[in-house]
């Protein structure tokens, strides 16, 4: 019986999550009748929209640490869930890389694409190859770009290898790097399915999802392999540290 009415509950928040993001694109369409649509614009339509649906009908409470750069930079994180960007875009303006297999996802696939995300078939190496160069422009622009170079979700303690294409990228270009670590409470809450809807169901079938996220301070290094491990290191420590009150997950 519980079960039953936590699965009512995952899907009247679904049909208001949706639903609301269908509501928000149809009402920034009508005002970029008047005003024009830029990054700013969409950035905000998309903080918005995370502070006023995402985080309250989801019930995510997220637990921060650590200040964002105040200067466009990669930032570059570990990656536990589809809720991973909805936790970091409360605090962080930026274009999101994201697998290219977001983008079958109805309503969420307009949505992302409409407020900044960049999408990338990491089996494909000129899609690999064209978000590099992506990468580079928008950050020269001024803009922040936000990566998981795991390039899927981990559900072990700490990070999978890292993709190397950001660290060279950020390395050779003098690219400002910020790394972030995220981690939630519950085991529900990583993506263990594998499949968008019944994973969905499995993590928010549950009234509350705590949610830890630390932003770590800017590195600049020429060197590719040596940005890498000090990324990588700087995460799996934080990850460690958040793990500790934590057990439930690990």
């Amino acid at each position: 019986m519980v079960k039953l009415i936590l699965n009512i509950v995952a899907l009247i928040r679904g049909l208001i999550v949706f639903g609301s993001m269908l509501g928000y694109m149809l009402m920034y369409g009508i005002t970029r009748i008047v005003k024009k649509h830029n990054a700013e614009a969409a950035f905000g339509l998309r903080r918005i929209w995370i502070n006023t649906i995402g985080l309250p009908v989801l019930n995510i409470h997220v637990e921060k640490k650590g200040e964002v750069y105040d200067k466009p930079a990669i930032y570059i994180g570990n990656h536990r869930s589809f809720a991973d960007p909805v936790v970091v875009c409360r605090y962080l303006d930026a274009f999101v890389i994201a697998k290219a297999e977001v983008a079958s996802y109805p309503i969420i696939n307009k949505g992302a694409e409409l407020t900044g995300v960049i999408w990338v078939n990491r089996n494909d190496k000129n899609s690999r190859k064209e978000t590099r160069s992506k990468l580079l422009e928008i950050w020269s622009q001024g803009y922040n770009v936000l990566v998981f170079p795991e390039g899927t979700v981990g559900t072990d303690p700490t990070t999978l290898p890292f993709k190397m294409g950001t660290f060279i990228e950020a390395a050779q270009n003098n690219m400002t790097s910020v790394p972030f670590a995220i981690e939630f409470k519950s085991k529900k809450d990583l993506w263990m399915i594998k499949q968008f809807i019944p994973q969905y169901v499995y993590q928010f079938s549950k009234w509350k999802t705590s949610a830890k996220f630390y932003i770590g301070e800017p590195i600049l290094d020429n060197d590719p392999e040596s940005l890498k491990s000090k990324t990588q290191s700087w995460i799996d420590t934080n990850l460690k540290e958040m793990q500790k009150d934590w057990s439930e997950v690990f």
